[in-house]
């Protein structure tokens, strides 16, 4: 295939919210394969969610109830101690959990967190990874999961941990589903 192939493949994909396609699973696929495909997928992410791109994180793995991300440590994100603040951990776990629940979602379905619980386990330091082995849900009708994520170190030390309570109901909502 190629260069010009590809990437008109690429700019033909819908990377907006669709209403019948998962859109963020359709880039992975697309784009993981191709060398620099992660990298370029990172920072695709990091530009449609500006406040999660600011921890530079990199997508590593994502697949089915599965995804690793992999944060550096940097200056701007550390702590008055040195190690990399709790935030900066909070936002890596979001990612990954997220991550690794919407690539999992039917198509026709939306997320929202409702909750995160972190527990800080020792100081962060180094390149830490997130990886999250998420249900999968079977329809986009409304329902509550429990996403878990792991933060390691580069020891392989783990350094937190997080639960996310996400809601998942379809792009359309039903008369019941809509809040007033």
């Amino acid at each position: 295939m190629s260069l010009a192939s590809t990437l008109s493949k690429f700019l033909a994909l819908p990377l907006t919210p669709s209403d019948d396609r998962n859109t963020l699973r359709d880039a992975w696929n697309f784009l993981a394969p191709l060398p620099g495909g992660k990298v370029l997928y990172s920072r695709m992410l990091g530009k449609m969610v500006p406040y999660t791109g600011s921890i530079g994180a990199h997508v590593r793995a994502l697949r089915l109830g599965h995804s690793e991300v992999e944060m550096a440590d940097k200056p701007p994100l550390r702590n008055h101690l040195g190690s990399v603040h709790a935030l900066a951990l909070a936002n890596l776990a979001e990612l990954a959990g997220n991550l690794a629940l919407v690539y999992s979602m039917p198509d026709g379905a939306r997320f929202i967190v409702a909750a995160i619980n972190i527990e800080y386990l020792k100081k962060a330091r180094g390149t830490i990874v997130a990886i999250s082995d998420c249900p999968i849900p079977p329809t986009a009708q409304r329902a509550e999961y429990l996403v878990p994520v792991t933060l390691r170190d580069g020891s392989g030390a783990e350094v937190a941990r997080a639960t996310l309570r996400s809601v998942i109901g379809p792009t359309k909502p039903s008369e019941n589903d809509r809040v007033n």
